[in-house]
């Protein structure tokens, strides 16, 4: 029973997350010998003043960059 969490900043719509989800399994079923009703992939959205990377919050590098990306 393979779980998969994914973690993203969030932002991605449901639709983004379902292609994902879909492929994730697909992966697992080819790669891991699993059936897909086996595979569990939970996403968990994190906001960007709660993630950094290299030492400074994503929130910051997008005040920076002016952008949301």
């Amino acid at each position: 029973m393979p779980y998969v969490r994914v973690e993203l900043i969030e932002g991605r719509d449901e639709e983004k997350k379902a292609e994902l989800a879909r492929r994730i399994t697909q992966a697992m079923v080819e790669c891991a010998a699993a059936t897909p009703e086996s595979v569990f992939v939970v996403f968990e959205d994190v906001k960007p003043h709660n993630w950094a990377v290299g030492g400074e919050l994503i929130s910051e590098r997008r005040r920076k960059q002016g952008g949301n990306r």
